[in-house]
C-alpha cells in the first residue's frame, strides 16, 4: 500500500503541476494580480482602492460607451440593408448610379453625429475603434455599360483560348482541349467549320492578317497552318441581357454548366488536314502567331524555346533560345517585326528582327511568378500579366521599372488590349473578367450571376473593336465562349 499511496500522491502533485502551469498561461496579462497575489474577484470587488464615485464614474462611462457601440452596430446593418435594397432595386432597373454606395467617410460623420454628448477625447477614440466595423466601399469613375450578347456553346473540354478574324468574313475562333478548334459565327452563335488535325490539346488559335488561314498550337508539339471556307447565316435578333458592369457576385455550382452535346457542332464541315505542320520543338506547344505580313511564323513551348518559321516552306528560321523555363505565350506586333515571349521563369523578353542580319534580345523583370501573357499595345507599350495576380504597363524605351501596376485579387490569364480605346481585359482564375485602362484605373467588371458569365477559370479574351454587335469575348474552362458589347464612356476613353 505504501506504494499506491506514493504513486497517488505524485499523481496528485503532477495534476496540480498541470493545472497550475494552465493557468498561469491564460492569466499572462494579469500582472497586477500577480504582484498582489490577490484573488481577481478582490481586485474587482469591494476591496478595490478606487474611491467608490470614481468606480462609479468609470462604470457609467464605460456603459455610455457601450451603448455607443451597440447604437452604431445597429445603425450600420440597418445602413447595409438598405444599400442592399438600392442596389437590387437599381440592378432590376437598369439604371447606372455612380457612389451609389455609402463611403467610408459619411458612416464616419454619422458616427460622430451619434457621440456628441461624450468628450472631445472620447469623440476621437470612438471614431478609431469603430472604424474597423464600418464597411468602406470601393466606388469605380465608370459608368461602364456591358451587355452580354451571345453564349458560344459546343466544345467538349476547357477553351484556352479565343480570337477573331481580321479579314471578310470575320469570324470567331476558339481553341480547346477537346483537341479541336472551332469556328463560330459571331451573330448567331453558330458553328461553322471544325478543325481535328491535332492529335493533343489546341492551346492557341490566330488568324492570318489578310487570308483566310488560321494558325494553331497544340500539345501534340506541333503548330498548323489551315484553310477554311466558311459562309455566314442570317443574323438573328440578339436578346437585350444588357447590365451595368457590378461588382456584386453569385456563386454558381458546377452542375450550371453549359451543355456541350445540347449543341455540339457535329453538322458543320470539318477539316481534318493542315497546309502546313511545323515541327520543330521537343514539348507542349503553348502558342503560335503570325509576323507581320503573314509569311512568318513564331511558336511558343514547353522546350523552353520559341521559333521562328517560314510558312510557306515548313522551314525554322531562328530558334529563340534564354528562357530558363517553360515559355506560356507569345505575341507579335501588329505593324513591325518584333517578338515578345512569356515565361514561367518571371520574365518576358522581347525580340526584334527588324534587321534581317541580327536580332535583338531585352528581357523584362518585373513579376515574382509565372508571366501568363504579354502582348503589343499602341506606340511602345508593352502590357504584361502575371500569376502574382499583377499586370504591368511597360515603356519598351525604358525597360528598368514598369509606367503603371494594376493589383489584383486572383492570378491572370491570356490578356488583350483594345488598341483604339486602350482598354485592357484581365480574365482571371477565379472566374472574374475585369477592365482597366492603360494608367491602372479599374473601369468595371464583367456581369457574373447564376444566370450569365463564366461558371470556372477564364483562360482568355479577344477584342473585335469594329464589330456591331459583340467588341469583346471571352472564353474558359466551362467549356464556352461569350461574346460581350462594352460601352465605356466617352470621357473615360480620353484619359
Amino acid at each position: 500500500m505504501p506504494t499506491e499511496s506514493g504513486s497517488c500522491s505524485a499523481a496528485r502533485q503532477a495534476k496540480q503541476k498541470r493545472k497550475s502551469h494552465s493557468l498561469s498561461i491564460r492569466r499572462t496579462n494579469s500582472s497586477e494580480q500577480e504582484r498582489t497575489g490577490l484573488p481577481r474577484e478582490m481586485l474587482e470587488g469591494q476591496d478595490s482602492k478606487l474611491p467608490s464615485s470614481v468606480r462609479s464614474t468609470l462604470l457609467e462611462l464605460f456603459g455610455q460607451i457601450e451603448r455607443e457601440f451597440e447604437n452604431l452596430y445597429i445603425e450600420n446593418l440597418e445602413l447595409r440593408r438598405e444599400i442592399e435594397t438600392l442596389n437590387e432595386r437599381l440592378a432590376a432597373e437598369g439604371q447606372a448610379v455612380d457612389g451609389a454606395e455609402l463611403s467610408k467617410g459619411q458612416l464616419k460623420t454619422k458616427a460622430g453625429h451619434s457621440t456628441s454628448q461624450l468628450s472631445q477625447k472620447l469623440k476621437t477614440t470612438y471614431k478609431a475603434s469603430t472604424s474597423k466595423i464600418v464597411s468602406s466601399f470601393k466606388t469605380t469613375t465608370s459608368r461602364a455599360v456591358c451587355q452580354l450578347v451571345k453564349e458560344y456553346v459546343g466544345h467538349r473540354d476547357g477553351i484556352w483560348d479565343v480570337s477573331v478574324a481580321r479579314t471578310a468574313p470575320v469570324v470567331l475562333g476558339t481553341a480547346s482541349a477537346d483537341h479541336t478548334a472551332l469556328l463560330w459565327s459571331i451573330e448567331t452563335g453558330r458553328s461553322l467549320a471544325r478543325y481535328t488535325g491535332h492529335v493533343g490539346s489546341v492551346n492557341s488559335v490566330k488568324f492570318h492578317p489578310s487570308e483566310q488561314l488560321a494558325l494553331t498550337a497544340s500539345g501534340d508539339q506541333t503548330a498548323h497552318v489551315w484553310r477554311y471556307a466558311v459562309q455566314l447565316p442570317t443574323p438573328q435578333p440578339v436578346a437585350d441581357t444588357s447590365q451595368l458592369c457590378g461588382e456584386d457576385e453569385v456563386e454558381c455550382s458546377d452542375k450550371d454548366e453549359p451543355d456541350a452535346d445540347a449543341d455540339a457542332p457535329s453538322d458543320c464541315p470539318t477539316i481534318r488536314a493542315p497546309l502546313t505542320s511545323l515541327k520543330s520543338h521537343q514539348g507542349v506547344v503553348i502558342a503560335a502567331d503570325w509576323l507581320v505580313g503573314g509569311k512568318q511564323a513564331v511558336t511558343a513551348s514547353w522546350d523552353r524555346t520559341a521559333n521562328l518559321y517560314d510558312v510557306e516552306t515548313s522551314e525554322l528560321v531562328h530558334c529563340l533560345t534564354g528562357h530558363d523555363q517553360e515559355l506560356t505565350h507569345c505575341c507579335t506586333h501588329p505593324t513591325q517585326r518584333l517578338v515578345v515571349t512569356s515565361s514561367r521563369d518571371t520574365t518576358f523578353r522581347l525580340w526584334d528582327f527588324r534587321d534581317p542580319s541580327i536580332h535583338s534580345v531585352n528581357v523584362f523583370q518585373g513579376h515574382t511568378d509565372t508571366v501568363t501573357s504579354a502582348v503589343f499595345t499602341v506606340g511602345d507599350n508593352v502590357v504584361s500579366g502575371s500569376d502574382d495576380r499583377t499586370v504591368k504597363v511597360w515603356d519598351l524605351k525604358n525597360m528598368r521599372s514598369p509606367i503603371a501596376t494594376i493589383r489584383t485579387d486572383s492570378a491572370i490569364n491570356r490578356i488583350t488590349v483594345c488598341v483604339g480605346q486602350r482598354i485592357i481585359a484581365l480574365p482571371h482564375d477565379n472566374r472574374q473578367v475585369r477592365l482597366f485602362d492603360m494608367s491602372g484605373v479599374r473601369l468595371a467588371r464583367l456581369p457574373r450571376s447564376s444566370r450569365q458569365g463564366h461558371r470556372r477559370m477564364v483562360c482568355g479574351s479577344a477584342w473585335s473593336e469594329d464589330h456591331p454587335v459583340c467588341n469583346l469575348f471571352t472564353c474558359g474552362f466551362d467549356r464556352q465562349a461569350i461574346g460581350w458589347s462594352i460601352n465605356i464612356p466617352a470621357l473615360l476613353q480620353e484619359k
